[in-house]
């Protein structure tokens, strides 16, 4: 006879969706911010626009969110890593 599958209870996968969640956000608003302050410090010497420096930190950040969402695929964990144990 087979082994009863054994499924975490509701609360659980609620909580570890949230986690990821928080986790994924935060680190595209981080690599945002990061992308879009040195766009800046690359585009004000350089006369170039802040509109390229925004825009190369909004593609960053969905380069994290992408990042950032095959971690998950890739693992079931609650948190955005690549890195094994995180």
């Amino acid at each position: 006879m087979a082994e009863p599958i054994s499924l975490p209870s509701a609360d659980t996968v609620v909580k570890t969706a949230r986690t990821f969640a928080r986790d994924l956000v935060e680190r595209a608003i981080a690599t945002f911010l990061q992308a879009f302050i040195g766009g800046i410090a690359v585009t004000q010497p350089l006369d170039g626009s802040m509109w390229y420096a925004a825009l190369a930190g909004g593609v960053a950040a969905a380069l994290s969110l992408v990042k950032g969402l095959l971690a998950r695929w890739k693992a079931v964990q609650n948190s955005a890593s690549l890195a094994a144990g995180v």
